[in-house]
């Protein structure tokens, strides 16, 4: 009976560990299910930051966070596969018999050298091939001045496996040339000026296995110049001008061939008929060519294929069904082609695909379905980093940031987290408390105080905008790259991005029209007009109006300018780099280099005229003196006025240039003029024309006088209040005004009152 139990409960109990087994595996499963921007330690149940894959520390404990640092898939895989002396190679131009030091080649020409069975003659002065012993086994004759190699040239050297031809003036090479070179396995012809080769060339070179021909001129290629080439298994045909491949089978006498690169020639069409004999081929390079077309069998023979690099050609669509027969592919790269639309299946048949690069390509029609067929890959490259969400499973995911925001935030560095919020409040605290001390400060020109309010207002705009990206940062922590794409695409986004724009260009009018109205004044005293309020006014709403043409055109023709202020995640258009439109970029330099430069160096010259003048008119010893003092206060105001200008502007001018010189810029640069560069005027300009002005400085006196006063009327019954003696000329710090001076009625206009602060 026992027994019977045993035998009966044994498959339950068999039953109920499958079970557990399952749902336990499930669980796993459920747990190796990481977030965005984070990476499972395989049998550990923990995720990581990106940030910590292959940082060179063991930080899941197993060092999964260490395996599949490099992109290795595709051809350096086969090269290591197939090519295990390719390294050897490199470091050394030709392989010596390391093992015999001596020379076992005769009759070594006087400019040449000799170890074991291989010859040197590289830059020898050679006009013609050596004539030596038929035994040599490597022979090298790089840079020298040969122009033609003749028939039968190598043809007594039956031993001689490694022939290396670079970096001579080859024009011609005979049908003949390399009759006889049974046992040579390597041949490199490379930076010649061939243009041509003929048929059967190549015809005794059975065991030729690579075939270097880069950097001529071959203009056309035939099947038939590779007769004989029955273990080739590399050839590199790359940058010479072939604009064509053969309309006949390319491998029909290659059949061993691995390895096909025709990088940098001017290819522009791919026939169905090219590859259809190179069942063997495990690398295909056509990066760098014009390729406008691709048929849909272009590829249906290359079952083997392992990579494929189609980058930096001129493919606008790719035909549905074009990768569905290279099963085996582990790398693909079809970066840098202006590809207008990728379908939803467009990778589905490439289940062993490993690295896929996108870089430079807009999708529009990006979505999630796209990548989830592809389990095994491991990297995969953007143009923005915001597409890396809609590949989550993916370990690698390139870029990651673009120098400002990343996966996770917003704002990617702490540094600009806690620095976007002191900025904004330094901003809107500094302004606001300028526009309300304002109206208490009686000794200044009231028209002036309009100006300077309304410059306030403007800088205002610039904290209100930091302070809503601050917002936008805490509200996306964690998990910004999910909202990305959606938000730099939002209303939002324009809007916020124009508020900056009006804020920068509002301010920097204005500096110029306060700056102007000093120099007038200053400069040519006697013909200043009197300031009117009406025109004064005027003046002002034209300037806010030009700052609201300006930043909000962009909003009113998105066929021309795109998404203008969406090329990054705080909607400043700066355009550092390459954008989609044109249009855009020219409207970006134009405000940046064009409106901007010009108030620069307005500015500029202003002050510098204006001190130049004060400068010019002493009189006396003793008005030299008192000019000097003076002199070194205005000095110290003008400078730091131009300084802060130029601390802020200069950046953005030398940036402008550089990315129209097409140089290339980080992104870090670009977060570093947002955050800390762009809002410095907006932060100091309450400092530099209200803070630090007399005006502001004899209203503060008068405050606390009056309040001590106040304090001491119950001891002393009266009450003495403060009032300034005169109206202070606005930023011109006076110093020993003579009394007659001091008088209310001698200050009746602001022109005069320059006038009075340049000669005392």
């Amino acid at each position: 009976m026992i027994r019977k139990k045993e035998m009966k409960s044994g498959p339950v109990l068999f039953c109920i560990l499958m079970i557990g087994k399952h749902f336990s595996r499930g669980h796993a499963l459920e747990e190796a299910k990481c977030p965005l921007g984070f990476f499972p330690c395989g049998n550990v149940s923990a995720c990581l930051p990106q940030q910590l894959h292959c940082n060179g520390a063991d930080d899941c404990g197993n060092r999964v966070d260490e395996e599949n640092c490099g992109d290795n898939h595709g051809w350096s895989l086969q090269l290591d596969k197939y090519f295990a002396t390719y390294y050897q190679m490199a470091s050394s131009p030709y392989p010596f018999d390391t093992e015999r030091s001596e020379c076992l080649v005769s009759s070594v020409p006087g400019h040449c050298s000799c170890r074991g069975l291989a010859l040197d003659c590289d830059e020898a002065s050679l006009r013609a091939v050596p004539s030596v012993s038929s035994n040599v086994t490597a022979m090298s004759l790089q840079w020298n001045f040969l122009r033609k190699l003749p028939p039968n040239a190598f043809k007594k050297y039956h031993d001689l496996q490694k022939l290396y031809l670079q970096n001579n003036e080859i024009v011609s090479v005979s049908t003949y040339a390399f009759r006889g070179l049974y046992n040579l396995n390597k041949l490199y012809l490379s930076h010649n000026r061939i243009a041509f080769l003929e048929p059967g060339v190549f015809e005794d070179l059975h065991r030729l296995e690579w075939l270097i021909i880069e950097d001529n001129h071959l203009s056309r290629i035939s099947p038939l110049t590779f007769y004989g080439l029955n273990s080739l298994i590399l050839l590199v045909l790359m940058n010479n001008i072939l604009t064509r491949l053969p309309d006949e089978p390319l491998c029909r006498h290659m059949p061993r061939l691995h390895w096909l690169d025709f990088e940098g020639n001017h290819i522009h069409n791919l026939r169905n008929m090219t590859f259809i004999s190179c069942s063997n081929l495990t690398v295909l390079v056509l990066r760098q060519n014009k390729i406008n077309n691709l048929n849909e069998n272009t590829f249906a023979h290359l079952q083997k294929l392992d990579e494929l690099d189609l980058g930096s050609n001129k493919i606008e669509n790719l035909p549905p069904h074009i990768f569905q027969d290279l099963k085996e592919l582990s790398q693909l790269n079809i970066s840098y082609n202006p590809i207008q639309n990728i379908q939803a299946n467009q990778f589905d048949y490439l289940v062993k695909l490993k690295s896929l690069s996108l870089e430079g390509i807009e999708i529009l029609n990006i979505q999630q379905r796209m990548f989830n067929p592809l389990v095994n890959l491991s990297h995969i490259y953007f143009k923005k980093f915001q597409y890396c969400g809609y590949a989550p499973h993916v370990r690698s995911c390139k870029p990651n940031t673009d120098g400002l925001s990343s996966l996770e935030n917003l704002l990617a560095s702490v540094i600009q987290r806690v620095f976007v919020w002191v900025v904004s409040v330094v901003t809107c605290f500094g302004n606001i408390f300028v526009i309300c001390m304002r109206p208490y400060i009686r000794s200044e020109n009231k028209l002036h105080a309009i100006s300077i309010i309304s410059l306030c207002c403007a800088d205002c705009l610039m904290g209100v905008y930091l302070f809503v990206i601050g917002a936008l940062d805490l509200k996306f922590r964690g998990e910004y790259n999910k909202h990305a794409q959606l938000w730099v695409e939002s209303t939002n986004c324009q809007l916020m991005g124009s508020l900056a724009i009006l804020s920068t260009e509002v301010s920097v009018l204005l500096l110029t029209f306060l700056t102007l109205e000093k120099y007038i004044c200053i400069v040519y005293p006697f013909r200043c007009l009197r300031p009117q309020k009406c025109r004064t006014i005027i003046i002002l709403i034209l300037i806010w109006i030009v700052g609201f043409v300006v930043a909000f055109i962009p909003l009113s023709n998105k066929e021309f300018f795109k998404n203008y202020y969406g090329t990054n995640g705080v909607c400043f258009p700066l355009h550092s780099e390459d954008t989609e439109s044109t249009g855009a970029q020219i409207y970006s330099v134009a405000i940046f280099l064009g409106v901007n430069l010009a108030a620069f160096v307005i500015i500029v010259f202003s002050y510098g005229s204006m001190f130049y003048s004060v400068h010019g008119s002493t009189g006396t010893a003793t008005e030299i003196r008192n000019q000097v003092k003076k002199e070194m206060i205005l000095a110290k105001r003008f400078f730091f006025i131009v300084f802060t200008d130029a601390l802020c502007w200069i950046p953005i001018f030398v940036l402008k240039f550089l990315s129209l010189l097409q140089v290339e810029i980080p992104g870090t640069i670009t977060s570093w003029v947002v955050i800390f560069i762009l809002p410095i005027n907006s932060a100091l300009n309450p400092i530099l024309y209200t803070l630090t002005t007399r005006p502001f400085k004899e209203t503060i006196h008068q405050f606390w006088y009056n309040y001590r006063q106040r304090r001491s009327i119950d001891s002393k019954g009266s009450q003495k209040t403060y009032s300034p003696s005169f109206i202070w000329v606005e930023m011109w710090p006076l110093q020993e005004m003579l009394p007659e001076a001091m008088k209310p009625a001698a200050f009746t206009d602001p022109c005069e009152m320059s006038l009075i602060s340049q000669s005392t």
